[in-house]
């Protein structure tokens, strides 16, 4: 259910893609293809788009450098959450985190629930705040990109969206008139 409120403004954020995958490739990315359509459709822009493989190190390097990075307000990770050996997402990238977004990972398996059933429960997704940068972690599968964009991450990425969103915690140096957090 989306609340939005018109007397605010729309801030268009700088969004890091990345795939975690030892398989996909450019070519063949739906996942990610997705998720950058979704972010560029609501009118955010594509700061970095990158595909890594299931490594905790490589994985920790890629999104080390884009919380360090200003210009970098939000990145989305597809892939790597689920529960064979080589999915490491979660261990890598929760080290890193100034703090959980604990609900994140509930909602998507709740909304995820509706759509494929109990088959939900394999889903490790997660999100957190590092250095005011807000990374949502979710599975690999296209559907499962969708589903936390449209469901989720589309609105707590927008500032018209009440009562809280991410917006003004992510843009550093500015305030946005939001119901939730400080005033700067």
């Amino acid at each position: 259910m989306s609340h939005t409120k018109s007397e605010v403004s729309f801030r268009s954020l700088r969004i890091a893609v990345l795939t975690v995958s030892d398989t996909r490739t450019a070519d063949n990315d739906t996942s990610g293809d997705a998720l950058v359509e979704g972010l560029t459709a609501a009118g955010h822009s594509l700061a970095q788009r990158a595909i890594c493989r299931d490594d905790v190190y490589q994985l920790r390097a890629v999104v080390s450098q884009w919380i360090a990075d200003e210009t970098v307000q939000a990145i989305l990770v597809t892939g790597g959450t689920g529960f064979t050996l080589r999915d490491t997402t979660p261990e890598a990238l929760t080290p890193l985190f100034d703090k959980a977004i604990e609900g994140y990972g509930e909602l998507f398996r709740q909304l995820s629930y509706e759509e494929i059933g109990t088959s939900t429960i394999q889903s490790r997704a997660f999100a957190g705040v590092a250095n005011r940068t807000v990374i949502f972690c979710m599975p690999g599968s296209t559907g499962a990109c969708k589903t936390a964009w449209n469901g989720i991450i589309r609105e707590q990425l927008d500032a018209r969206h009440r009562p809280c969103n991410f917006v003004e915690m992510v843009m550093t140096g500015q305030t946005v008139d939001t119901a939730c957090g400080p005033r700067g």
